[in-house]
């Protein structure tokens, strides 16, 4: 039998209101910060991905899905949507429409990675890119955006971390300061972070290996030299963070690895997702609107990944609304009355109401026993004496309350029933 692709994940029926939950209110919650949506392309040219996310990263290295296409051109699936709106926003000239775009996406991302609780090669994530200024202030917004969304999950067990990374110009100053530092250190660090000694020494910071951390531990710090405009945005950022009741700690370890990154960047992380423990993380990224388009410009936004986020709520015991209850389920007593009764069912569905019935013969009981399963509101029973006086009996399956209602009345009365 051929099943789902190793890392892959069917979303079941029975699960899927879980994913309306969350979408639902993701949109909401962007709406009131006045972001719009934005679809991009499941696939991109490599080259887009080599540039924005570095060609020395994992991910472009070994995560990648690309393949070439019948023009022999380089294909990559996503593994990310940055880059992808980044492109968008260049190709369709939207900076030269408004001076400043707020979008966000809810989109499938693709990574060969090892699958594990709340990792899969296929995932979803949801995410804003604010482009166009370079205001803390957005900074600020970008994470109560991202934390507000947690929250009205219903998520508690959360922490925000926050650290600045400063200029590319303060930055190499200190990579200077933290390979001095390492130097002695450099024959104890693990293969992986020797080779990031020389092409990206940030990132032994984030190293998993028990030396690795022990080393980095005592490591100077980047916020320690900072240049004096990042020292005082960071301080006003947490400043506001503070105001706006976010509670949030600094983390001298949060850094990113790409010289495009500067000043905010921040990760919202569970106590109750394993391993896997960041739900979102995003900052500043004003230097791959360069990288990427003709002109500098700004930018700032998160991602968060929902399947996580639904490990997070599942761990937590949060109340998560179940799939709307099935308003009507019409139980054919004539078998004979088929055809009359798939249209009594199709007029009510045409009037919105939520309406099934029996494609399987079935004995009334049987039906019965169906109707109860999919958690129907009301029981029409269709035929019988009562059909033959052009009626019908209602019954509400909460109160157990029924009574006849004449044919042309249906679906008026069973509107009355359900608050429609």
């Amino acid at each position: 039998m051929i099943k789902a692709i190793y890392g892959t994940k069917d979303v079941l029926p029975k699960d899927i209101s879980k994913w309306y939950f969350v979408e639902k209110k993701v949109r909401e919650i962007f709406s009131s910060f006045n972001y719009s949506e934005i679809r991009t392309p499941l696939f991109e040219e490599t080259s887009l991905f080599a540039r924005s996310i570095g060609e020395e990263t994992d991910i472009v290295s070994k995560e990648m899905y690309t393949f070439n296409d019948r023009g022999n051109t380089s294909i990559t699936l996503r593994p990310e949507m940055t880059a992808s709106v980044v492109r968008a926003f260049f190709e369709h000239s939207l900076g030269a429409q408004s001076s400043l775009n707020k979008l966000y996406y809810i989109a499938p991302m693709f990574r060969q990675e090892r699958p594990q609780a709340g990792r899969l090669r296929q995932f979803h994530q949801f995410g804003a890119e604010a482009l166009g200024s370079p205001s803390p202030l957005l900074d600020v917004e970008i994470i109560l955006l991202a934390y507000s969304m947690l929250k009205e999950l219903g998520l508690k067990d959360l922490t925000v971390k926050i650290n600045s990374l400063g200029t590319i110009v303060s930055r190499k100053a200190y990579l200077e300061v933290l390979k001095s530092y390492l130097q002695p250190n450099l024959s104890e660090l693990s293969e992986e972070s020797r080779k990031r000694f020389e092409n990206n020494v940030l990132r032994i910071f984030d190293s998993k290996a028990e030396n690795d951390i022990a080393i980095m531990t005592s490591a100077p710090k980047l916020v320690d030299h900072l240049d004096e405009e990042s020292l005082k945005e960071f301080e006003l950022v947490q400043s506001l963070l503070t105001s706006s009741g976010v509670p949030y700690e600094q983390d001298s370890s949060l850094v990113r690895g790409l010289d495009y990154y500067s000043k905010t960047t921040f990760e919202i992380v569970s106590g109750k997702v394993g391993s896997q423990s960041a739900l979102c993380g995003g900052g500043r990224y004003d230097g791959l609107l360069e990288l990427l388009g003709s002109t500098p410009n700004h930018g700032v936004g998160f991602a968060a990944g929902i399947e996580r986020i639904l490990l997070a709520l599942q761990n937590e015991n949060a109340e998560i609304p179940q799939s709307e209850e099935l308003d009507v389920y019409i139980v054919l007593l004539n078998q004979e009355l088929k055809n009359e009764s798939y249209l009594l069912a199709s007029t009510l569905r045409g009037g919105k109401v939520k309406t099934e019935i029996d494609y399987a013969s079935r004995s009334v009981k049987a039906q019965m026993r169906e109707a109860n399963k999919q958690n129907a509101k009301i029981v029409v029973f269709f035929g019988g004496d009562e059909y033959a006086n052009k009626k019908v009996m209602l019954k509400n399956m909460q109160s157990g309350e029924q009574h006849e209602v004449p044919l042309e009345k249906v679906h008026e009365e069973i509107v009355k029933w359900i608050g429609a």
